[in-house]
């Protein structure tokens, strides 16, 4: 609301509040409220232009006609024509000062049918003049709280939004890091889905390693020749000096040293190629980079139609101890 609008609604016409807010510098509606209670009485300079409520008879016309009446009745010995000294609104009876207020008074209460009147409108007294600055100042303070409470509304408002915009960001970062979580275990899984599958491949290797090598030996076998039968009438315990004949072993204890100078152990098919020890150490150590294995005793790097070759051809039978090695370049 405009400070012109606000002094208006305290009771005070618009030409005296424009004129009020003009003369103290338009510096609020307190400095102009002042001025108009301390001028009350004060005429005001008329300005060009003003318009007229409906019903009033505009001042020039009050005036010609007061000069005509006195014109008329100049006469010796006649008495002059009442002069009017207010305005009266016909409808409700209120004496008004002058022109501005009719404007007011008819915009205020939307009366249009005002006369002049003889009678004066009486100046403030002291206590008008308290009683209506006190009823300003409760206008005033009334305005105030209200200003005051729709602030603290706001304010609450302003609050309730801030905390929502707070849950509304909480729920939106617990979200995020329950994704986060989830593609973790996602990713977790599908990683010892992949170890597991590698491990499926390699126990697949070997049994295709050992498949392959049964083959190879049933076929060497279908090939050869039977050995001449020997007459159990003959057969009789060997002469001195002749050693018996190996025991037949069918697994051998394989230990592996590493380079980082840990060891593996573990137990393999006397059958099985030297290809099934490799595999094992990759299996346990995930390296993957080429290496070469080696005996220490008697010392024997190990080429690569060696890794083809099963353990028993290659003497590692019934145990042995191998060491890894870098691959030569």
């Amino acid at each position: 609301m405009s400070e012109v609008q606000t002094l208006m609604d305290m009771g005070f016409p618009r030409e005296r509040v424009e004129y009020a807010l003009e003369v103290t510098s338009n510096k609020g509606v307190e400095p102009a409220m002042e001025w108009l209670l301390a001028h009350v009485d004060d005429p005001i300079p008329s300005r060009q232009g003003a318009g007229e409520s409906p019903g009033a008879q505009p001042a020039a016309a009050v005036d010609s006609s007061a000069g005509a009446a006195s014109s008329s009745t100049s006469g010796a010995g006649e008495t002059s024509a009442p002069v009017a000294k207010s305005l009266k609104c016909d409808e409700c009876g209120k004496v008004l000062r002058d022109h501005t207020e009719v404007e007011y008074h008819a915009a205020k209460t939307g009366h249009s049918k005002f006369s002049e009147s003889e009678e004066e409108k009486k100046a403030l007294t002291e206590e008008e003049k308290k009683a209506q600055l006190a009823l300003i100042e409760e206008k005033l303070k009334q305005k105030r709280i209200e200003r005051e409470e729709r602030e603290k509304t706001e304010a609450l408002q302003r609050e309730k939004n801030r905390i929502k915009s707070g849950k509304d960001m909480t729920e939106a970062k617990r979200r995020m890091e329950e994704l986060e979580m989830k593609k973790i275990v996602e990713q977790r899984k599908r990683e010892k889905d992949e170890e597991k599958a590698a491990r499926d491949r390699v126990r697949a290797q070997i049994e295709a390693d050992k498949a392959a090598r049964k083959a190879r030996e049933q076929k060497e076998l279908g090939n050869a020749e039977p050995a001449p039968s020997v007459s159990s009438t003959t057969v009789s315990s060997p002469p001195a000096g002749v050693k018996s004949p190996p025991r037949d072993y069918t697994e051998t204890r394989i230990q592996v040293r590493l380079q980082d100078g840990s060891t593996l152990q573990e137990t393999f098919n006397v059958k099985e190629q030297l290809s099934a020890v490799r595999v094992f150490i990759q299996m346990k150590t995930g390296i993957e980079s080429p290496f070469s294995l080696m005996t220490t005793f008697p010392r024997k790097l190990f080429a690569e139609d060696d890794y083809e070759k099963p353990l028993e051809v290659l003497g590692l039978v019934p145990s042995a101890v191998i060491t890894m090695t870098k691959s030569p370049a």
